[in-house]
């Protein structure tokens, strides 16, 4: 089972504390080329807003800069599975024997599909809410920057959340609800600082939530976080490549540019009361899940 592959003899919850500071101080590092850039991109003044300052850079190297800690926090979360809590970087992945990447492909073509087919819907049924923004040059560098590093990204926020944190959890619950509910609610906090949040209010971080939730349900009831590994590379990737707006944290070099008014409650209700639910039972009949209350909230 996988919340139960830790030997909570060698590994008390003091040392997932110290790795997680760990990694946020690899993190840090890694932010040190785009604060070199934007130090070089002109004078700073007091007062000056860092955020002004990146969207004046190129944004294609916005976001090579912004994935960069990424690259390095992997490092550093490496090095905290080996070195602090002598565990193989399988035993926070999967409770199967191998990690199971058709599991990882399944979820990324189902969703990438799920993006595609909503994005290209929406810019026919309301084509004056976008504005088309391709460029094959800039395109074509976006699409290997986005290729090479945002599964990176989105693979080391699994790998803190859904593994590493979710099973250090479990350590002091004792069960499988509570740390299901307290990596959501951090994952949520994690974006608290995000544009989408000063744009939309605060309101947003119950999706943030529900989102951290949805990817727990889908590791604990597939005793893996294979599905969440495909599933958050295709959500980050598909629409970093498709469509962006002035006020999301990535800015790229799209395809299409959203110039809407965004509508905060039909996002909330399209993502968790509609498609999460819908994949949720796709991939249940697809994998066999049974015992859902068990495997959601047993003690351990």
């Amino acid at each position: 089972m996988f919340l139960e592959q830790v030997d909570l003899s060698k590994n008390p919850f003091w040392k997932y504390i110290l790795g997680s500071f760990v990694i946020i101080i690899f993190s840090v590092i890694g932010q040190l080329p785009l604060t070199y850039v934007l130090i070089e991109s002109g004078p700073v003044s007091p007062g000056t807003d860092p955020m002004d300052m990146l969207r004046n850079l190129d944004k294609n190297l916005q976001l090579f800069l912004l994935l960069i800690p990424f690259v390095v926090g992997l490092l550093g979360f490496w090095l905290v599975i080996k070195k602090l809590n002598e565990r193989s970087l399988l035993s926070v992945t999967t409770s199967r024997s191998k990690i199971d990447w058709s599991r990882v492909f399944y979820a990324f073509a189902i969703w990438g599909m799920f993006s595609i087919v909503l994005i290209v819907g929406d810019y026919f049924i309301a084509p004056d809410s976008y504005e088309w923004n391709f460029n094959a040059k800039s395109f074509a560098i976006l699409f290997v920057i986005a290729v090479a590093l945002i599964p990176i990204q989105t693979s080391l926020e699994e790998y803190i959340f859904r593994g590493y944190l979710m099973q250090g959890f479990a350590g002091i619950f004792k069960n499988r609800w509570g740390p299901l509910v307290m990596t959501s609610i951090i994952f949520g906090c994690l974006h608290l600082f995000n544009p989408e949040v000063e744009k939309l209010g605060y309101g947003i971080m119950v999706y943030y939530i529900g989102t951290g939730l949805f990817l727990g349900i889908l590791t604990l009831m597939d005793e893996g976080i294979e599905l969440a590994l495909g599933f958050h590379a295709a959500n980050n990737l598909f629409t970093a490549l498709l469509v962006t707006s002035s006020w999301t944290a990535f800015q790229t070099e799209s395809i299409l540019i959203d110039i809407s008014e965004p509508s905060l409650g039909i996002e909330l209700v399209l993502s968790l009361v509609v498609l999460y639910p819908i994949l949720l039972f796709i991939l249940s009949k697809k994998y066999g899940w049974t015992q859902w209350k068990t495997k959601l909230t047993s003690k351990i």
